[in-house]
């Protein structure tokens, strides 16, 4: 059975990731190709989902690694835009438990420039869901039309975003502005708890879950790391359990929760449209998927989700919160 296509909309940057110098006084960088709609472009096709990747892919030297690696995985390209303007460069700094602080290199780079005309000729006749969100949603000048184009998607698909707070890049109250109208268009808001504490210090988990339903989003999932992950469908909340796993970074591990959260619901017809037949059962089950191949990402350096013929089989049991 063909799975329903999932279209990704976003940036892919390089990663650079430093590492020990062969000679003293210089720096050495490991290069992968990243950026949180790229990643979860990839975990989903690798699960077997059909996945289309809309980006502007420059033609430098990372540009052609992301068409490589994209290509790899089984990522459909033909939609993607060739720019002129030169790649996104992230240079990578883990600490000891893996976890990555970044800077970035980002000015006047591809994958911000996105025109109207450009996202007009996207045909959305066979896409179920759209998966959008990251810096391509709020850097200028494309962050208003990619939008736009959500919600033009919004009428046909299921839209998911991740808002992926990149404070260092955009300020935390840029994403604050134009979450309600996020929340208008989407029917799945995926963050994490670092995310929500810089997008509502002081709120609650199931406080800033009742104020984005009451903004129009249905269904929030929350990831908490290790803690697993919370999730509420119109105010019935659900916890979700975190793998045993041994951790060698955790970059990617969202993006790679968001595919197998998408990949999960699209398995079972629940994809297309706005999900008013979705159940919380539903919900606990897609999120236990997706812990599992975000715990195998966590597993390897970088991010580099797992095929299907990697996952383990079993799954928890259903466990709900009241809420």
């Amino acid at each position: 059975m063909r799975l329903p296509l999932v279209t990704v909309l976003g940036e892919c940057v390089a990663d650079a990731f430093t590492a020990p110098a062969p000679v003293p006084g210089e720096l050495s960088l490991r290069v992968l190709p990243g950026g949180g709609p790229a990643n979860t472009a990839v975990a989903l096709a690798r699960l077997g989902t059909p996945a289309r990747f809309l980006a502007r892919l420059s033609d430098d030297v990372f540009g052609r690694l992301f068409r490589g690696h994209l290509e790899a995985s089984g990522v459909d390209l033909t939609a993607a835009i060739h720019a002129p303007e030169p790649s996104t460069l992230a240079v990578a700094e883990l600490d000891a438990q893996g976890r990555a602080a970044y800077s970035f290199h980002a000015q006047g780079t591809a994958d911000w420039q996105w025109t109207a005309d450009e996202l007009a000729a996207v045909d959305l006749t066979s896409t179920a869901c759209v998966h959008s969100g990251s810096l391509a949603l709020v850097r200028e000048p494309g962050g208003t039309v990619v939008e736009d184009f959500l919600a033009r998607a919004s009428a046909t698909a299921t839209i998911s975003i991740d808002p992926n707070v990149r404070p260092l890049l955009v300020a935390p109250e840029v994403y604050r502005e134009r979450l309600p109208r996020w929340c208008a268009i989407a029917d799945i808001l995926r963050l994490s708890e670092d995310d929500l504490e810089l997008l509502l210090p002081e709120y609650t988990i199931e406080r800033a879950c009742d104020t984005w339903h009451a903004a129009g989003v249905p269904l929030v999932v929350i990831t908490r790391g290790e803690r697993g992950a919370v999730a509420s469908l119109n105010g019935v909340r659900t916890a979700i359990p975190t793998p045993s796993t041994a951790v060698v970074d955790t970059v990617g591990a969202g993006d790679s929760f968001t595919a197998g959260f998408l990949h999960h619901l699209g398995a079972k017809g629940r994809l297309g449209g706005r999900l008013t037949d979705l159940r919380v059962d539903d919900v606990f089950d897609a999120c236990a998927f997706a812990a599992r191949v975000a715990a195998l990402t966590c597993g390897v350096v970088g991010p580099n989700p797992p095929w299907a013929s990697q996952l383990p089989q079993p799954s928890p049991v259903a466990g709900h919160l009241a809420g």
